[in-house]
């Protein structure tokens, strides 16, 4: 064989390589087991968080590796890769049930302490990683009729990347739940946003009970520090927690292992991925309130809070909400989620912004679904109309005097 011969055949090669790598597929979706402590699934994992679309600490690595405490049995991870590169991470669960409708269809995997529930992608491909996830469920027939996600930022990335995703490929995407929770977003320094939020009258209130508060004994303020053991921090919080109402009730993490052991592993998860705050007030060397935060930079989650019930006439938990203000000092963070029900009346006092949490419902491939879905959506507006109507309407002034 000459020279010329081999340089042809060597191009030919090139040339059948290339078109292979053109008709392949651009962007793939593999179902995979929940598996995020896996090794080789970790660095890309951990490496498509880098470059999220939008901060979200609960679709991080070390998040779904603590909550494997609380994972269904049957859930899958659908990994989305484009010509290799992984562009999204969503894990699914099948559901029998939507609402109160007997209806099998696809959900994000959420729990009750996960506080956002979209899909990790990457930045610049969300409606791609969006369709094909759409497309691989069509094609998979355990999928049934919709795809139902909840715990989605409204008009976030992930949720603009929806629909868009839906728009492209011909099917609604309906809202249909929307919630508001508090949230910090300022540009102003912590004692000028205090200033600005909480009026006057209430502010010298607060600083007449942190007054009577400071009679009791020694006040300290603290912050987890490179010098503080963790794992006592975590006991400490667990037990404060525990004393209060949600221990009586049966709620608190302390309550079950798994929701202790989750818990433990998320603190622990953050703090080795360097992403953790946690703030507290101590009274003579005691917890008396404490706040985890989780840090998505240039965000930040307040995860939990808990605050010691026999000195609520205090309100040792709005105190540590004020010193807690001070995070906003920090240069990497412009925000804060508060994680908080919609109307929670201390945070919402607290704290002047919002945020939209939407869950959305789009329906699968196939007349059959789109009749499914339509039927199913068609008992919601039914449903919400009933409750309307049930629901006192506000009397205005002018019919209050008539």
């Amino acid at each position: 064989m000459n020279a010329l011969t081999a340089i042809d055949q060597s191009s030919a090669r090139a040339s059948v390589a290339e078109m292979a790598y053109a008709l392949a597929p651009a962007v793939t979706v593999e179902t995979m087991a929940f598996a995020p402590a896996d090794p080789g699934l970790a660095l890309e994992w951990d490496a498509l968080a880098a470059d999220a679309a939008e901060p979200d600490i609960f679709a991080e690595r070390w998040f779904a590796v603590a909550s494997r405490h609380l994972l269904p049995p049957d859930t899958q991870l659908r990994a989305v890769r484009n010509h290799g590169q992984l562009i999204g991470l969503m894990p699914v669960v099948p559901a029998a049930r939507y609402g109160r409708i007997p209806l099998r269809h696809t959900e994000n995997w959420a729990h009750y302490h996960r506080f956002l529930g979209a899909p990790l992608l990457r930045r610049g491909h969300e409606a791609d990683a969006w369709r094909a996830l759409l497309t691989a469920l069509d094609a998979d027939p355990a999928a049934g009729a919709l795809l139902h996600v909840s715990g989605l930022v409204e008009g976030g990335p992930a949720h603009r990347g929806l629909i868009a995703a839906a728009q492209d490929l011909g099917r609604p995407c309906d809202t249909v739940h929307r919630i508001e929770r508090a949230m910090l977003a300022t540009d102003l320094s912590p004692d000028a946003y205090y200033a600005a939020t909480v009026r006057k009258k209430k502010r010298k209130e607060l600083g007449r009970l942190r007054t009577r508060l400071l009679e009791l004994g020694q006040v300290e303020t603290r912050r987890l520090g490179p010098d503080d053991h963790v794992g006592d921090w975590i006991e400490d919080f667990l037990t404060l927690e525990h004393a209060g109402w949600k221990g009586a009730a049966g709620s608190a993490l302390a309550c079950t292992p798994k929701t202790a052991a989750f818990f433990r592993d998320v603190v622990t998860g953050a703090h080795a991925a360097g992403k953790l705050d946690i703030i507290r007030i101590d009274l003579d060397g005691v917890a008396i309130a404490m706040l985890v935060n989780l840090l998505a930079p240039p965000g930040a989650f307040s995860f939990k809070t808990a605050f010691d019930e026999r000195l609520s006439r205090f309100s040792p938990g709005v105190l540590l909400q004020i010193d807690n203000l001070q995070l906003l000092a920090r240069s990497d963070i412009a925000w804060m989620d508060s994680c908080a029900v919609e109307n929670h009346p201390m945070i919402n006092s607290l704290w002047g912004e919002r945020r939209g949490i939407v869950r959305v419902s789009v329906p699968l491939s196939g007349t059959r679904r789109r009749a499914l879905f339509s039927a199913a959506r068609g008992l919601e507006r039914a449903a919400a109309a009933v409750r309307a109507l049930r629901t006192p309407r506000p009397v205005s002034a002018v019919e209050s005097d008539a």
